[in-house]
């Protein structure tokens, strides 16, 4: 399977790089096709202009070469911290540039823009690994964990990917270094699992 991976956290020492490395290194010793993309590290400009909004990416840009990436994928890995109960602005950037129209959804014939998308991503499954300091009870109690909602319904199920799955470690600001490495088993076995071969129809 063609697997794109999307890491964004501003620290190369942080829990969330180690996520991605973890799943990295078993993604490619699953015999899997992987792209890595360390949002932060490649300074990931965020910003929609309106010429790009109207007109698309420049043919050979960094944001067409992920838009082209997104489109072959038949899985996407996304790694964040659960900010304010959203992604990094790089990350909400990324959406808005690579998840555009024509991309990864459209709109039916004579539908100019007020219907339901159609999904146009090939991608069966997506994962997505947040990491939090909000202990569970409060984050659905107070806040309702807005992250579910935004990945699941308002972005991979609009866009056609069938098989969503999101997983949260916290609180990892008290979390000792044994609860960081038995997190970092369980993301293994997550991605070695939920990629296995055949197991996404």
């Amino acid at each position: 399977m063609r697997i794109s991976v999307i890491l964004a956290h501003p620290s190369a020492g942080s829990f969330n790089h180690a996520i991605a490395e973890t799943a990295v290194r078993v993604l490619t010793a699953s015999g899997h096709d992987l792209v890595f993309h360390d949002l932060y590290r490649e300074k990931f400009d965020p910003v929609l202009t309106a010429g790009e909004m109207e007109h698309g990416p420049d043919e050979g840009s960094l944001v067409a070469l992920h838009c082209w990436e997104t489109v072959r994928a038949n899985g996407i890995v996304i790694i964040h911290p659960n900010w304010w109960g959203q992604p990094p602005a790089i990350l909400k950037g990324w959406i808005d540039r690579v998840l555009r129209p024509g991309v990864a959804y459209r709109f039916e014939e004579n539908d100019r823009g007020e219907g339901v998308p159609v999904g146009l991503l090939k991608a069966r499954a997506a994962l997505i690994f947040n990491t939090s300091n909000t202990p569970e009870v409060r984050e659905n109690a107070v806040f309702g964990d807005p992250l579910e909602g935004l990945w699941r319904r308002c972005i991979f199920e609009l866009c056609g990917v069938p098989s969503v799955r999101r997983i949260v470690y916290r609180v990892v600001v008290t979390s000792t270094q044994a609860q960081r490495k038995a997190w970092l088993d369980e993301a293994a076995a997550s991605v070695r699992e939920y990629f296995r071969e055949g197991s996404i129809s």
